[in-house]
């Protein structure tokens, strides 16, 4: 169901599938305040206008500024020389964000003396950039409402950020991770005290203690079923409930399915005047002291309310001093006092504080929103109660650096230059910079490069994506709208960026990066032109690829990725870290064929099987029907070739289809009916006849026990609103394929019925056809094998199809389906969520919604602004520490975060791994070895140079999947004397290839000593 009648439910698609329907609906009905709109602020308003409140209201009585434009994206260089506040400014440009938003503009006034009473109508209030006085006095009144306002405040000062959340004194979380609830199969379940429940098949049951689940389906001990059950782990596939020793508990007999319950928990938080001086913080990063980040934030708000103003530590001694002073005094003042306290990270703090840095603001302001959704919904875990990010790394190196090199030039990058000198801001301009993909993360990081001002003085940025803006993509790419839709994604968020930073060079492309590009745009003199690649991509194979490039070409690569409120960072620099591709993610569990064949247990295997109808049923076999005739000919010209004792393949099914093919839309129904008895009738009386109700295995046991589930026959109901679905889209996707005109289809329902009352649907007869019940077993290949007598009776039944018409050259070509979720239109997801739910009826499976079915139908990767935004402010982060320089391992940060716990944690990027060959001589995947050539160079000189230089003896050459040389072959010790160009072949113009080499094993005692095989690619130029 759609959020209400107004709203068209496409925009919020994926985001659907992280929040949920409750979430969504009370998000619709939610206020919020929102005062500063500086680079935090702004980013808070972007991601929550994305996500579909009611309304947000915002609040800035500043006047916008030339230095404001380097981290306020929504402002523009006429807004700084005008008198408008940041608030007015940016107000237009946050309302196109999302249509169904009502933004409002206030102008009040915050002061200690402001009366609050306005604040009333909101739910959530969010201060960034307020004075401690202001931001203790409304965390008092919120508090003091019925019911409690949620307050949050945040802030970025430099290189340095912070969130609190007060979400009042009894905080309801109605789902605290946001999970697919867990469920297992039960094996048994034991009369006791407690009842011990063993899964499965040694099934991981993914509990905890303290869980509950609920039972269904549980045969003999029956009285478990649909209640509420309390869990206490044993081992991963154990678990105890309460006692089940009672008379009400009779003997478990079989069957039975554990789901997990979501349990709604209260969370008490406490007020901000407590928590300054007794805190409760979230660590993400184990290498910094968390009291510290919270004293030296606690002493810069103190500061401002003591002086009127952010410190100027970096040029003024005084302030340096007068800060440290402050943040003594309050040590003195917490619960639990620093000893020893370092004035280190203090000044570090002050130096930068009237800086602001804009990755920063976009890591938190994902982070903060997600806080923000959490207060209007209770969906997810929230923030108990403050985080501290930052990312100093960036200073290391700068600290010596002369004050003059971070003074402002009153330009648009002065936040920035205060936070990072301008040595590294000239630097950053100069960059050219490579990024495949421009979604929603790559939408993110456009932003992030304008803030920054990456490659505007001597660079540039290369973007491409070969895909088109769809209306799914408004709510979380926000540089694209509604009139974007149908245009190219890379080359509109190019002028979308330049609108936001007009000094941005950026060469929008529209190709796939692949090997078929490889040799002609993306080639390796592309990459040696860059400095940075950033992948934004959304799956592995791609990211693997490009990852791939930039090892051979070794160059770093910014690599991120999210799934719903999880997101991952990952930097990858040259002869450092380990690259993407070295760890292997462990493979897709698939669905046993005879699982989607005929023992379907999970509403994930009906979709899948439905899935796999509609690729059967509308694409492959209207593929391989029109590329028969196009291949073959017409009908006359194929009976000729089967008369002279040709073989065709695919005769026999393309004749079958050419004479069972509709030419009506009265045609289509009658098929789809057919197909609904073949699918969801027949298909259960075949299977209990092949294996009645009473059927044993082998071993004596019970055929129809737990996970394998009877099945039901469905018997058609042109009443039933699901049965009539099945039979429309079914029937709509074939008129379609046999290319019927749309006017003559009419899906009406006393159209379908009239046409249903005279379909005579064929009686079922039992087939002796094999079943496969092992899981093991895969799908057979079907093998044609059509003798000379189903040729000579193809052919008969294709003159018969000619002389009746049914073979005439317009019904030779159909219109294969291409599968498109995203187009609720075409029928596509109809069809699917029809089949499986029907299925899922046979096997008695509980349904799932059309969006569920979507998501998985579809693959659908959920996806939700605040995540991307975190997820691409951290990124860039790391990037500009590559940018400056960073050489040391440790002051670079991978980051794996899940906002709905919320987790943020960093971690340091793993080592290169050092592969030994022998005694002096080592490699790492970063290696490559070069052998420079001439026009006369032979394979025994190359041998020879790989002997000479490294001690090894050469026992395979090869390019690629061909193989070059291989002495055991036949012939191949006669190449040694034939020139490299003469067995390469090199491609006209081609400097240079690289080649696989493999080299004599050393001997057992060497092998003993932790000798491994393998060296790293061979590059050899040809010297032409």
């Amino acid at each position: 169901m759609p959020l209400n009648e107004d709203i068209d439910d496409s925009l919020y698609s994926r985001q659907r599938y992280v929040l949920g329907d409750s979430a969504m609906k009370q998000m619709a009905h939610s206020n919020v305040f929102l005062s500063g709109l500086g680079g935090i602020g702004i980013e808070i308003a972007k991601n929550i206008v994305l996500a579909g409140i009611k309304s947000l209201t915002i609040n800035d009585n500043k006047s916008c500024s030339i230095k404001d434009l380097g981290t306020q994206f929504f402002l523009r260089e006429q807004d700084a020389k005008s008198n408008k506040t940041r608030a007015e400014a940016s107000y237009s440009r946050i309302a196109e964000l999302n249509p169904y938003v009502s933004i409002k503009l206030s102008q009040q006034t915050l002061a200690d003396n402001s009366d609050l009473d306005f604040l009333k109508q909101f739910q959530c209030v969010v201060l960034t950039e307020a004075t401690l006085n202001l931001q203790l006095k409304i965390n008092e009144f919120c508090r003091a409402q019925n019911p409690q306002i949620k307050f949050i405040m945040a802030d970025v000062y430099g290189l340095y950020s912070y969130c609190f959340c007060d979400f009042g004194d009894e905080f309801t979380v109605h789902d605290p991770n946001g999970e697919e609830p867990r469920q297992t199969f039960v094996a048994n379940i034991t009369k006791g005290n407690p009842g011990v429940v063993t899964c499965l098949d040694q099934q991981y049951h993914g509990l905890e203690t303290g869980d509950y689940v609920t039972f269904k389906e549980v045969k003999g001990m029956t009285a478990l079923n649909d209640a509420r059950h309390k869990v206490k782990v044993i081992s991963p596939y154990k678990f105890s409930i309460e006692d089940t020793s009672g008379d009400e508990f009779q003997p478990y007999e079989t069957g039975g399915i554990a789901i997990e319950v979501k349990v709604p928990v209260t969370v008490k938080f406490l007020p901000l005047r407590d928590q300054l001086t007794n805190p409760s913080t979230i660590l993400v990063d184990f290498t910094k002291d968390l009291m510290v980040s919270h004293l030296a934030m606690y002493a810069l708000q103190q500061f401002r309310e003591e002086n009127g103003r952010l410190p100027s530590a970096r040029w003024n001694e005084e302030d340096e001093g007068a800060f440290v002073k402050i943040a003594m005094r309050l040590n003195d003042t917490l619960a639990d006092p620093i000893p020893s306290l370092s004035t280190k990270q203090l000044v570090s703090l002050a130096s930068c504080a009237e800086g602001c840095f804009a990755p920063l603001c976009a890591a938190l302001g994902g982070f903060v929103a997600q806080e923000v959704l959490k207060a209007l919904t209770g969906k997810f875990t929230p923030l108990k109660q403050w985080v501290y990010l930052d990312s100093s790394e960036v200073l290391k190196g700068l600290e010596n650096e002369m004050a003059e090199n971070f003074r402002p030039k009153g330009d648009r990058y002065d936040a920035l230059r205060i936070c990072l000198g301008d040595n590294l801001v000239q630097k950053i301009a100069s960059q050219n910079l490579f990024m495949v993909g421009c979604g929603a993360i790559g939408c993110e990081m456009l932003k992030n490069f304008a803030m920054l001002g990456v490659g505007v003085s001597g660079g540039k940025i290369t973007v491409t994506d070969n895909d088109i803006i769809e209306k799914s993509n408004l709510n979380r790419q926000f540089l694209f709208r509604p009139h974007h839709i149908q245009k190219p994604k890379s080359e509109t968020a190019a002028q979308s960026t330049r609108d936001i930073n007009p000094d941005m060079k950026i060469e929008a492309h529209q190709n796939k990066i692949c090997p078929q590009t490889e040799t002609t745009i993306y080639t390796d003199a592309f990459f040696e032109g860059m400095d940075v690649i950033v992948n934004a991509l959304d799956n592995v194979q791609a990211r693997r690829y490009v990852d791939s490039r930039c090892v051979t070409n070794q160059k770093p690569l910014m690599e991120s990725g999210t799934l719903g409120a999880k997101g991952h960072v990952q930097v990858i620099v040259p002869h450092l870290t380990e690259s993407y591709g070295s760890k292997q993610d462990p493979p897709e569990m698939s669905i046993p064929y005879c699982t989607l064949k005929s023992f379907p247990a999970q509403i994930e295997h009906t979709i899948q099987w439905a899935r796999d109808k509609f690729e059967s049923l509308f694409a492959q076999k209207p593929s391989m029907y029109t590329k028969y005739w196009e291949v073959n000919g017409p009908p006359e010209d194929v009976v000729k070739k089967l008369e002279g004792g040709e073989a065709l393949e695919n005769t026999l099914p393309v004749t079958k289809y050419l004479i069972n093919r509709g030419t009506s839309w009265k045609d289509c129904v009658r098929i789809a009916r057919i197909k609904f008895e073949k699918y969801f009738s027949n298909k259960a009386k075949q299977l209990l006849h092949a294996f009645p109700l009473d059927a044993k295995t082998s071993d004596g046991g019970m055929f129809w026990q737990s996970p394998k589930r009877p099945p039901t026959p469905q018997v058609f109901d042109p009443n039933s609103e699901l049965h009539m679905s099945f039979v429309v889209s079914c029937a709509r996707l074939l008129g379609a394929v046999y290319n019927i005109p749309v006017g003559e289809m009419d899906p009406r329902k006393e159209t379908i019925e009239a046409i249903l009352a005279n379909v005579a649907v064929p009686p079922f007869v039992p087939s002796s056809k094999r079943i496969v019940t092992d899981e093991s077993e895969g799908k057979e290949e079907k093998s044609e094998g059509a003798g000379a007598t189903d040729m000579t009776s193809a052919a008969k039944e294709l003159k018969a199809a000619i002389q009746s018409g049914k073979a005439a050259s317009a019904l030779l070509r159909l219109t294969p389906a291409e599968f498109e979720k995203d187009d609720d239109s075409n029928g596509h997801i109809d069809f699917i969520t029809a089949a499986s739910n029907l299925r899922a009826n046979m096997y008695s499976i509980e349904n799932a919604d059309r969006f569920k079915t979507k998501l998985i139908a579809g693959k659908i990767v959920p996806a939700i602004a605040t995540t991307t935004a975190a997820v691409a402010g951290l990124s860039a982060i790391e990037m500009v520490k590559y940018i400056k320089g960073t050489t040391k391992i440790e002051d670079y940060h991978n980051c794996f975060l899940n906002l709905a716990l919320p987790v943020m944690m960093f971690s340091e990027p793993a080592r290169t791994v050092t592969t030994k060959l022998k005694q002096g001589l080592s490699y790492t995947e970063w290696d490559r070895w070069t052998v420079k050539g001439h026009k006369d160079f032979k394979l025994q000189e190359f041998n020879q140079h790989l002997k000479d230089k490294y001690e090894l003896d050469v026992s395979m050459v090869a390019i690629g999947a061909r193989l070059i040389y291989l002495p055991v072959l036949p012939g191949h010790p006669k190449r040694l004397k034939q020139k490299m160009m003469d067995l390469i072949k090199p491609a006209a113009g081609l400097k240079y290839i690289d080649l696989t080499v493999g080299f004599e094993e050393e001997d057992e005692e060497e092998n003993e000593e932790g000798v491994e095989k393998g060296v790293p690619p061979i590059r050899y130029f040809f010297g032409v």
